[in-house]
């Protein structure tokens, strides 16, 4: 890779994120809010026309137009290093995310992924080593982290502003697939309840990853042993709709984790509590911009988005002056940020500022696919605890 970075946008390539497509647009818009990335490659669909014809939208050159993630590779591999991307973005369905990913790490190039980041547990781990061997750049996008109000809570815990941490209760809640949309030809559903695609979860690892990861960004807890419930509760769907997880953590917190997607009505319902000896934090997604602390010895406070009070990582991942709505994109953009922070720092032989370098790792996505494996180990268990 170049080292001659200081003076250009970095170069991306995109695998999956074409027409008809969700989650690929919002990557893009993210990643092109502060202006120091470009997409010149990709390989946008499974299918080859499809592909071509949603990179030709995005007006990439036809000679960095793929049908195909390996042509894509291919190419790149063979390009002078001037010319090459500096990383990959992977918006594929979850069964496409190894191949391409451990491809793409093997080849020295650095990588971003969806979550769940793998099926499995030995993928993940193969990944973890990938990257370790070849020293590369891999975040994942669990973009919630990317919040504020998040990173100011977690300052807070880290801080020991709530004391020794005792309970958290985590909820994910929507209401989309509280019918069979998947027999309707609605795509983002058809592969979320297909095991082959989705994996060994449905409604745990598409949103419940996001309610662990949450959690452990946040207290910074580690699971020691778990109670799963989970049920499709849409007839005939293969894959859970619904979960309910009793967590016990190493160290002695307890904690509540449900995850559901027919709750029917509700939108995009994410939200974290977290109380201590000395306090209690609560933080709600669909109001970002609001970080409430129940302090043991005195009123309410409320922290609001771009304050000039808040922790400094708060504050760098602000944009716009408080009172000015921020959100979901800018979210996803905090965590491009840290990975364009750290590929810079690295191409330029340096070590990375660890405030600037702030994202979600591969080792954050392989315990991820670990908090799916024993959830779904629990669930078909008639023991009460299931170790981590």
């Amino acid at each position: 890779m170049s080292s001659q970075t200081s003076g250009r946008k970095l170069r991306y390539a995109m695998v999956g994120g074409g027409r008809d497509a969700f989650i690929g647009a919002v990557h893009r818009k993210a990643i092109a809010l502060d202006g120091q990335i470009e997409l010149v490659a990709g390989a946008l669909s499974s299918s080859a026309e499809k592909a071509r014809a949603s990179g030709r939208d995005l007006f990439l050159a036809d000679d960095r137009n793929h049908g195909d993630w390996q042509a894509l590779l291919d190419d790149e591999s063979k390009r002078p290093e001037e010319e090459r991307i500096d990383f990959v973005s992977i918006v594929t369905p979850n069964h496409v995310h190894y191949p391409v990913a451990q491809a793409f790490v093997d080849a020295g190039f650095h990588v971003v992924c969806d979550k769940p980041l793998v099926h499995t547990r030995d993928q993940a781990d193969a990944l973890v080593a990938a990257v370790a061997r070849r020293g590369t750049v891999f975040g994942v996008t669990y973009n919630y982290t990317g919040y504020p109000m998040v990173r100011q809570a977690r300052e807070m815990v880290r801080a020991g502003e709530l004391g020794e941490i005792r309970k958290v209760v985590v909820e994910y809640n929507q209401g989309w697939l509280a019918t069979r949309l998947e027999g309707e030809g609605n795509k983002q559903a058809a592969w979320r309840s297909d095991p082959a695609r989705s994996g060994a979860a449905g409604a745990i690892g598409d949103i419940g990853s996001h309610a662990e990861n949450l959690v452990a960004t946040v207290t910074g807890l580690e699971i020691e042993s778990l109670c799963a419930d989970l049920s499709a509760l849409v007839p005939g769907r293969p894959l859970d709709d619904d979960g309910s997880l009793l967590l016990r953590f190493r160290g002695g917190a307890r904690g509540v984790l449900i995850a559901s997607q027919v709750n029917t009505g509700l939108e995009n319902d994410l939200r974290l509590r977290v109380s201590g000896t000395l306090g209690t934090l609560i933080w709600r997604q669909e109001q970002p911009s609001e970080l409430v602390h129940f302090p043991h010895d005195g009123p309410k406070r409320i922290f609001t988005r771009g304050a000039p009070w808040l922790c400094e990582s708060a504050r760098r991942a602000s944009r716009l002056p408080s009172g000015h709505p921020e959100g979901f994109i800018e979210a996803f953009a905090n965590v491009y940020g840290g990975v364009v922070a750290d590929i810079r720092a690295r191409l330029a032989g340096q070590a990375a500022d660890p405030l600037a370098a702030d994202y979600p790792r591969v080792e954050d996505g392989a315990r991820g696919v670990r908090f799916i494996e024993r959830t779904v180990a629990s669930a078909g268990s008639e023991q009460k605890w299931t170790a981590w």
